[in-house]
């Protein structure tokens, strides 16, 4: 029987992916800290899979904008991996950036990974978020490229390079060293109408070593779930699916929005558990009858 994502009825176990082979695909290094990783806490072989370019399903330079959401492009490489391997377990990672949730100021990345197993018929999702050095600035002068990737770490991370603005088709990317990121800010200020060039973090994995550690915490995120079995099936990815709130005020005991506990739920047969939290009461500051 070939290894086609044919779904076996095999038992699942704690263990159940030691020295199994697993597909990721990608051109941007992930496998540098997604195969230790995944090697070190589960005892699987992540193979990295190549004969597809990845940048065709979205790029950060924005020259191809990503076709639906985060989760939708790493479900998308997972299969495209594993159609290209012949393997029936398959890995991805797509990453994403904007502000950070609490305050809105700070650049933030989210990464996320996907584990798709036919055998089991399992999807386990991951992620791993933080402050990254996402970032930009429309520059006239070498003097000022050079304060930005000061700010941005380069050369440890790398930079693009454009006319312009954001917006102009023609860029450099990739700059790891100062001649060359010199020789393309010139470049854009003498091609650009406006005497401006837009210099920006590149984002791609190998590129940004802040983004690849963030990588890594997701990896270690993923074996974590991997690693926890469900109570009826024994299948992995049995964990936090959501929250249930309603902790009673400590004065008056009405439901508050402060979480109560947590639900716990497979990802293969929906058995789910209800895990209370310790807390039994919340404090009155967060009552909406006590302190509207």
């Amino acid at each position: 029987m070939s290894e086609n994502r044919q779904q076996s009825q095999h038992k699942p176990s704690a263990r159940c992916y030691r020295n199994q082979r697993v597909a990721l695909l990608t051109q941007h290094s992930k496998e540098d800290v997604i195969a230790p990783t995944l090697k070190k806490l589960l005892g699987c072989c992540v193979e990295k899979v190549g004969g597809f370019d990845t940048d065709l399903l979205g790029t950060f330079t924005r020259d191809i904008a990503r076709d639906g959401s985060q989760l939708d492009a790493a479900r998308k490489k997972a299969r495209i991996g594993m159609d290209l391997s012949g393997l029936s377990i398959g890995l991805a990672s797509e990453g994403s950036f904007g502000s950070d949730p609490f305050t809105g100021i700070l650049p933030w990345n989210r990464e996320l990974l996907i584990w798709i197993d036919d055998r089991l018929g399992i999807e386990v999702i991951a992620n791993s978020a933080g402050k990254t050095n996402f970032s930009h600035r429309l520059i006239e002068s070498w003097e000022e490229a050079e304060d930005f990737a000061l700010s941005a770490g380069f050369p440890e991370h790398y930079l693009v390079v454009r006319p312009e603005d954001e917006n102009h088709p023609e860029f450099r990317k990739g700059l790891a060293d100062w001649p060359s990121l010199e020789d393309a800010v010139t470049w854009a200020l003498n091609l650009a109408p406006n005497g401006r060039a837009f210099v920006e973090t590149d984002m791609r994995a190998f590129a940004n070593p802040t983004r690849l550690e963030n990588i890594r915490l997701a990896a270690e995120n993923l074996a974590q779930r991997l690693d926890s079995l469900c109570p009826a099936c024994g299948a992995p990815g049995f964990y936090l699916a959501e929250m249930v709130r309603g902790l009673p005020c400590e004065d008056c005991g009405t439901p508050t929005h402060k979480a109560k506990g947590d639900i716990h739920r497979c990802v293969r047969c929906a058995h789910e558990v209800l895990v209370e939290r310790e807390l039994e009461y919340a404090s009155a500051r967060y009552c909406s009858y006590c302190n509207p």
